[in-house]
């Protein structure tokens, strides 16, 4: 049903209808300038996303933020690979922010509909966004868009490199270009004689005008692409020379430590020192939005005084009395009578009476993004202009709070992205810019440091939404087996589709579901609803790793499983079944079913569970094996993970990010629970917000699954999904109990 659809994207179009007019009016191709991707001396650019210098090296603009995903390396090597450049001269920059780096596949991405799905409707809003990204000119990582979104473009920035440098060396030996080819950062003749290196053509290339881009590779002529290269960020971090934000160190640093609000929507409203002036150390205390902050020469003395000189009163939030006991009754009561925001329906519903109901409950908590490095930013205000050093994973909405805090106009303020210790979506918001933009405006021409201690992260995060969803199969039993007539869902959530840019651009809420959280699933359902519910309340929510996937394929492959039972089927075969029209996630089943020894014996009080989701353009299928020798304790011994995620960039990568996912997810899966009481969230640190440490982590195998597609499909946040179903099936498997309660538990 797209009734709701509409009305749900209507301001996107709308808004998009507005902005393509300007757009077609001024269209800026994602070649970019020669001069845009700060040329400096001995060098040359040869378009917006690459320069060579006279010392040979190829430096490659990679505007997407580094969080330990390989990114850098990865859309290096697209640049790299057209351009014939050997990897060993290959470096990155940030490149300064301009629309030619946009990220317009996140924008897509985050409509509510599913990869599949067409239609008039479908087609205008995603031709909307597209173009729309393009008027806006968004720099953002996430969403598992940065390699998808670059494919082209920065392919195609190789390939008219090489083709300027092929020109130059023309030129400059006197030799057609037909005569000439470029291999290992050189060009040469086609019988092998080098003609000159790369960096021996800076003087020669700067005048030349660029011709239309030529032709890309073919998969089979890729050198590489496709090859498991070492990754260009690992020796920084290896000799501690990485800079990170937390590593900013700036001429006159001040430090600053935060208490944010008890609870949600709280303020700080005033202070008292209890000793009646500050202490030597400490220069300022400032309200800030949210809380308030100490200002000095040392983070450890700030953070102290805030606890031992300060006395803050506190105006409470909307809610200072929640808890999680009602927030649950309240979603109980939702789901029965709550106004459904989206209906999805596929296939014919049955009219059949007298079938044989299958009905379960599934809960998934709030959940914090626990990145290692803990949140900070740092900022300075003077006469030329505001500067932000942060770990973030959007500069253009960093810019814009900034901005917007200090009262200036958005040219005027100037980010430096550092390297992320971890971002899983937490970095996208804007909270630590406005605090530290605050501090900085506090004292003039110093840089202040704001750096969150690890409880006030776990406690004032924007969390993974607490979820509730009830499934509803009909098994025609009239036969000699039992057969399956229809499934229904229905779900409530609150959406970070709606708060996030309500809190960081100001657009109003829509009161539309997070699109992730709606996909129309892969199998073959006889017939399938979706009944999709938006909660509100004070508790904020944002995106974190898989985001709506993330609880959608526990509830999901559980009751899956919990059918194949039903039917008295193994839980593969009836996967199989569901998937005869889909090979590409059939082959992902089947591969990961074999490679983890499907149907083999276990020890007694073992077990395997299987669960599938195919998200951000990429189909995953893991197999956990799990011991609960006691009927007690939970282990898993083992997870076996395919992936499908098109064109492999770098297998290597491909692999850290499954196993990366895995265990982010299974950290949620067995402890990640975020409970709330008094209006305030009760854990603080890992001792009561639980993660997998290295003992207890499971082996790991990944499979890389190549059907022949085409389309490139993401890699940071697939992984995260199947586990924790996988664990929930694998011990149904061992004990015959059912888990439908995130995080799993067996008493």
């Amino acid at each position: 049903m797209l009734s709701r659809r509409k009305t749900i994207i209507g301001g996107i179009v709308g808004a998009g209808f507005i902005g393509v007019g300007w757009w077609f009016a001024h269209e800026r191709d994602r070649l970019g300038s020669r001069t845009l991707f700060n040329v400096g001396p001995g060098q040359v650019g040869l378009n917006g996303w690459v320069k060579i210098s006279r010392d040979n090296s190829v430096t490659v603009a990679v505007p997407r933020a580094e969080m330990g995903q390989g990114i850098h390396s990865a859309l290096a090597m697209l640049v790299a690979e057209e351009m014939e450049a050997r990897w060993d001269q290959v470096r990155v920059e940030d490149p300064p922010e301009s629309v030619v780096y946009r990220n317009v596949d996140i924008l897509i991405d985050g409509l509510p509909f599913s990869p599949e799905e067409a239609g008039t409707v479908v087609d205008v809003a995603r031709w909307t966004a597209e173009k729309l990204g393009g008027v806006l000119g968004v720099l953002a990582t996430g969403g598992s868009t940065s390699t998808r979104d670059a494919w082209l473009p920065m392919r195609t920035a190789g390939a008219v490199a090489r083709d300027l440098l092929l020109r130059a060396a023309s030129r400059k030996a006197g030799i057609p270009v037909g005569e000439l080819v470029a291999v290992d950062g050189e060009i040469r003749r086609r019988n092998g004689t080098k003609v000159a290196t790369f960096g021996e053509l800076v003087e020669d290339v700067g005048d030349l005008s660029v011709m239309p881009p030529p032709p890309l590779k073919k998969p089979s002529e890729f050198k590489l692409i496709g090859k498991p290269l070492s990754r260009l960020d690992i020796p920084a971090k290896v000799a501690g020379t990485a800079i990170f934000g937390i590593d900013v160190r700036l001429s006159g640093l001040l430090y600053a430590a935060v208490r944010n609000a008890p609870t949600f929507g709280g303020a700080a409203i005033g202070f008292k020192l209890k000793q009646g002036a500050l202490p030597k150390g400490i220069e300022k205390i400032v309200v800030v939005p949210g809380g308030i902050a100490a200002i000095g020469a040392s983070w450890w003395q700030a953070d102290k005084f805030l606890d031992e000189g300060v006395e803050i009163q506190w105006q409470a939030g909307p809610e200072p009395k929640l808890n999680s006991p009602a927030l649950w009754k309240k979603y109980e009561a939702l789901i029965e009578t709550g106004d459904v925001a989206l209906t999805r329906t596929l296939g014919n519903e049955s009219k059949l009476t007298g079938n044989q109901v299958v009905e379960a409950t599934y809960r998934a908590p709030y959940l914090a993004h626990t990145p290692m490095e803990p949140m900070n930013c740092t900022a300075r205000v003077a006469p030329r202009g505001i500067e932000v050093w942060m770990p973030n994973q959007s500069p253009t909405l960093i810019r814009l709070a900034a901005a917007k805090t200090a009262k200036v106009p958005q040219a005027d303020v100037t980010v430096h992205t550092t390297f992320l210790g971890g971002g899983f979506g937490r970095r996208a918001e804007v909270d630590l810019v406005r605090q530290a933009m605050t501090c900085a405006l506090a004292m003039p021409e110093r840089p202040v440091q704001v750096l969150w201690s690890r409880e006030e992260d776990i406690r004032h995060d924007y969390y993974r939404p607490m979820a509730l969803a009830r499934w509803r199969a009909e098994l025609d039993v009239s036969g000699a087996a039992p057969k399956l007539e229809g499934v229904a869902k229905r779900q409530v959530a609150q959406s970070p589709t709606d708060q996030f840019p309500a809190r960081t651009i100001g657009l109003p809420a829509q009161g539309k579901p997070e699109g992730n959280a709606v996909e129309n699933p892969v199998y073959a359902f006889p017939f399938y609803r979706l009944e999709a519910i938006v909660a509100d309340g004070s508790v904020p929510v944002g995106f974190w790793r898989s985001v709506g996937h993330s609880h959608g394929a526990f509830f999901d492959e559980s009751f899956v499983d919990e059918l194949a039972y039903a039917l008295k089927k193994d839980p593969l075969a009836f996967r199989r079944e569901l998937l005869a029209g889909k090979p590409r996630h059939l082959k992902v089943l089947e591969t990961a079913a074999k490679e983890a020894g499907w149907g083999t014996p276990l020890p007694a009080g073992s077990g395997r569970g299987i669960a599938l989701r195919a998200s951000f353009g990429s189909i995953v299928a893991q197999v956990a094996e799990v011991s609960v020798a006691d009927g007690k304790t939970l282990e898993v011994k083992r997870v076996t993970c395919a992936v499908d995620c098109g064109p492999v960039v770098n297998p290597a990568i491909v692999r850290m990010q499954m196993e990366s996912g895995i265990l982010y997810g299974l950290s949620a899966a067995l402890y990640g629970e975020i409970t709330i009481a008094d209006g305030a969230v009760e854990q603080g640190n890992f001792p009561d917000y639980g993660v997998v440490r290295l003992a207890d982590a499971p082996a790991m195998t990944v499979h890389l699954v190549d059907s022949g597609a085409s389309t490139i499909g993401g890699v940071g946040e697939p992984g995260t999904p199947p586990i924790a179903p996988a664990v929930a099936n694998a011990v149904f498997a061992a004990t015959g109990k059912r888990l439908r309660n995130l995080p799993l538990r067996l008493a």
